[in-house]
């Protein structure tokens, strides 16, 4: 399910509503067929050194699991992109990260992963929330890319538990 308000100062006209604010908010669940343990590590792995794109390239990211750890991209040689923070991480069950993430433009983002013991599998509840000049395109854009993450996290997941 997902939420979109939009806002708008007085001073911008319905012209320029790519420069209103607007806000984000997305949750999505997933059930997984492994352990809370195994899906904690997948998580990490995928918002780590395992991340890639929907269309399957490599997307390596460093996250430092630790609280006021960066999350970032490295491209070498001092360039890259700085994803957020981490707000809360409480293993193996919560994981909070705030930035501006994937946006290059002036935005801030929440994201929450929450992982809840589910007999034998683990259920991962993960929540978007964000605001600022965030384009349309890309409104509808995450919630496509969230879903990826998540089966990512999933296949990550089965594999170890298979392994």
């Amino acid at each position: 399910m997902s939420r979109t308000a939009t806002a708008s100062s007085s001073s911008v006209s319905a012209a320029t509503s790519d420069h209103e604010i607007q806000s984000l908010h997305i949750e999505k669940e997933a059930r997984i067929d492994a352990p809370i343990e195994i899906v904690w590590e997948s998580l990490l792995e995928e918002i780590g050194p395992q991340s890639t794109m929907p269309d399957g390239k490599p997307f390596p990211m460093v996250l430092e699991a630790f609280p006021g750890g960066r999350w970032f991209r490295d491209l070498g040689n001092k360039a890259g992109h700085f994803w957020g923070h981490v707000q809360v991480i409480k293993p193996p069950t919560l994981l909070e990260l705030c930035g501006p993430m994937f946006m290059s433009y002036a935005a801030t983002n929440h994201l929450q992963y929450r992982l809840a013991a589910d007999g034998d599998g683990t259920q991962l509840t993960l929540t978007h929330r964000g605001f600022g000049q965030i384009p349309e395109e890309h409104r509808e854009g995450v919630k496509r890319g969230w879903q990826y993450k998540l089966d990512h996290i999933r296949e990550i997941a089965t594999r170890k538990v298979k392994h």
